[in-house]
């Protein structure tokens, strides 16, 4: 499942799915600038926006049938041992190729994938901040104790946010 975590210009917020970071999103007082509020996907550390207008303007009555579930259809190469595997598999090639991609994405990212995560975040909430090149060094060095020390400055909030995304829990 997907996270997303808020941050009101430099402070945490919330962080949760797409749905109740928007409510928590719609219950915040007026902001001055929009700016000041920024929301990050955790898996890949983009910023992103949500439309935050009421659902009845925003979503469309829900339609008969089965639901579209963004499924595109791509072509797979693969040798004919393969094919044959995956025709033994039950539900088909399709529904086990699903699953080996869940199951691969839940055994954790790599170490690359982490880091740049916390680099796309801290360029956007810190690009600007006091030893932030260095502090980038060493998060692809994977120095974490490095970049605590050169990152002790920064909102608490913005460096244990990029920590967690750079060096996720075991």
């Amino acid at each position: 499942m997907t996270t997303y975590t808020a941050f009101s210009e430099a402070n945490w917020l919330a962080t949760g799915t797409r749905s109740e970071i928007i409510d928590t999103l719609r219950a915040l007082p007026e902001v001055k600038r929009s700016s000041d509020i920024l929301v990050f996907d955790d898996e890949t550390g983009n910023q992103i926006d949500f439309d935050l207008r009421a659902t009845s303007e925003t979503e469309a009555p829900a339609k008969r049938g089965r639901p579209k579930l963004g499924v595109v259809s791509k072509e797979v190469t693969l040798l004919p041992r393969h094919w044959d595997w995956l025709a033994k598999q039950s539900g088909g090639a399709s529904a086990t190729l699903r699953r080996l991609v869940e199951q691969a994405r839940k055994t954790g990212t790599d170490k690359r994938t982490g880091q740049d995560a916390a680099y796309h975040f801290l360029t956007v909430i810190a690009g600007d901040w006091p030893q932030f090149e260095e502090a980038i060094r060493a998060l692809y060095a994977d120095d974490r104790e490095r970049f605590e020390l050169l990152s002790k400055q920064w909102s608490a909030s913005v460096r244990d946010h990029a920590i967690g995304l750079a060096w996720p829990k075991s």
